[in-house]
């Protein structure tokens, strides 16, 4: 087996490396969380979140993976945090201006108890320093629906 070395699509994960407030909005509370992302060498970044649940019931933390499968042509991921159960396991690409990772999961339908939904979730860069996490949700017409964002403002 030979040994995986970064490729030119690694690019991107390497902008998330660093420290960065996050200020998040939506599913009806503001939150303030702090998220540290590192890298194995190269190839894999792992970004943990740490901060309060909204609902004031004490901390939360969060652990986003993301790579780059050449042999599949697409970004690859898991998400898992405190709150849930719930492994998310992601597969997406870069927009053709290299600004905006699309990826997309299934999970819990949080409307319907029981039930999975199909999810979209995109790191949007707005410039070095800042960068832009939403979460949308596929409505029955094929569109999405955003639900929740978090600002990134990296720490200098």
């Amino acid at each position: 087996m030979e040994l995986a070395k970064p490729g030119a699509e690694h690019g991107f994960l390497e902008k998330l490396l660093g420290t960065w407030d996050v200020t998040s909005t939506g599913m009806g509370n503001d939150e303030k969380w702090v998220e540290v992302v590192r890298s194995l060498h190269g190839i894999w970044f792992v970004a943990e979140g740490n901060g309060e649940m909204p609902d004031g019931s004490g901390p939360a933390t969060t652990v986003l993976t993301l790579g780059y499968d050449p042999a599949r042509g697409k970004y690859v991921g898991s998400w898992i945090g405190s709150m849930m159960a719930h492994l998310w396991v992601y597969e997406g690409e870069v927009s053709a201006d290299g600004t905006t990772l699309s990826l997309y999961t299934t999970g819990p339908d949080f409307a319907e108890e029981g039930k999975l939904a199909d999810y979209r979730e995109q790191i949007v860069f707005r410039d070095a320093d800042h960068r832009i996490f939403n979460s949308s949700a596929r409505q029955p017409d094929g569109s999405w629906k955003q639900f929740m964002e978090a600002q990134y403002a990296r720490r200098r």
